[in-house]
């Protein structure tokens, strides 16, 4: 498979860094020089089999009917965020027909103890789940300032709270539906602290993120009635710590197992190899995950 990056900023470059060479065609982006092509158009649409769209929001729906147009499968760079839902579906629909792969980006899911944690979760030993709670921080404030196109809208909630919403989806495979938020805006004219809150009649979820924490940190923790897991830390970080704690009755010490993980990052090379994957094995296009997310960005809006 031949793989066209479109957009070849941090992320672009990012991707075709981890890609492998046997995969990597060209890049394009109409501002940076470094890339091979200035348009899309530009390039010979038959030296090439899939896309990676690593644009701004507003671009994307543009490459990706001209993805459809030319018969090109899709990888997204989180979150695929349109004004209008039915646009999503209609993309969804042509996107079906066609036999084409539209795949929106959320590298967590390949991180080692998510994947822990979802096991976990799966065997029960946890008892009922209580809450749930996540705190993702990283220093980017000033970063961001410096690019206008990032620093508007929802802020830090447009650019971590997918992460983490596909993450609690990934974990207990349910449509969440996030109303209260607490916004903070401390350096930056978008939010750059944020608080959402979840509550169904079975789970509480928390989910707070920032980008004014001068020391990147990945916490979460989940309680359940038979113990709870923490997890401290994310391999891109690391080391990444998961701890299982086993309730002690009536109340006492838990029995603690805990697993350390000290590795590079593998998330971002596991997410390429599973796209790929997709694509061979002609998995159709699913972008019900995307609409929820949208509507919860919305609500919060």
């Amino acid at each position: 498979m031949k793989i066209l990056i479109v957009g070849f900023g941090i992320q672009g470059q990012k991707r075709k860094k981890l890609l492998n060479k046997n995969n990597f065609f060209a890049s394009v982006d109409s501002k940076n020089k470094n890339a091979d092509f200035k348009s899309i158009g530009d390039v010979p649409v038959d030296k090439y089999d899939s896309v990676f769209i690593c644009t701004p929001d507003s671009a994307k729906l543009k490459i990706l009917n001209y993805c459809i147009k030319h018969n090109k499968h899709a990888l997204i760079e989180k979150p695929l965020i349109v004004n209008l839902e039915n646009k999503i579906r209609i993309l969804e629909k042509k996107a079906k027909k066609l036999n084409l792969l539209f795949y929106s980006a959320y590298n967590h899911r390949f991180e080692p103890h998510f994947i822990n944690i979802k096991k976990i979760l799966d065997s029960g030993v946890l008892g009922k789940i209580y809450y749930c709670n996540i705190f993702y921080g990283n220093g980017t404030a000033k970063l961001v300032k410096k690019n206008k196109w990032r620093d508007k809208g929802l802020g830090v909630i447009q650019d971590l709270a997918p992460h983490l919403m596909d993450t609690i989806k990934f974990w207990f495979n349910k449509d969440f539906k996030f109303e209260k938020s607490i916004k903070n805006k401390f350096e930056n004219k978008a939010p750059d602290h944020a608080i959402l809150f979840s509550k169904t009649k079975d789970i509480f979820i928390k989910l707070e993120m920032t980008m004014c924490m001068w020391k990147n940190t990945f916490r979460c923790d989940v309680i359940g009635s038979k113990g709870s897991i923490t997890l401290d830390s994310l391999c891109k970080w690391g080391p990444s710590t998961l701890t299982h704690n086993i309730r002690k009755f009536p109340a006492g010490y838990p029995k603690e197992k805990k697993i350390i993980i000290s590795k590079k990052d593998p998330t971002w090379e596991l997410e390429h190899k599973y796209f790929i994957k997709m694509v061979k094995l002609k998995k159709k296009t699913d972008l019900n995950k995307d609409v929820w997310i949208m509507r919860n960005l919305k609500n919060i809006t």
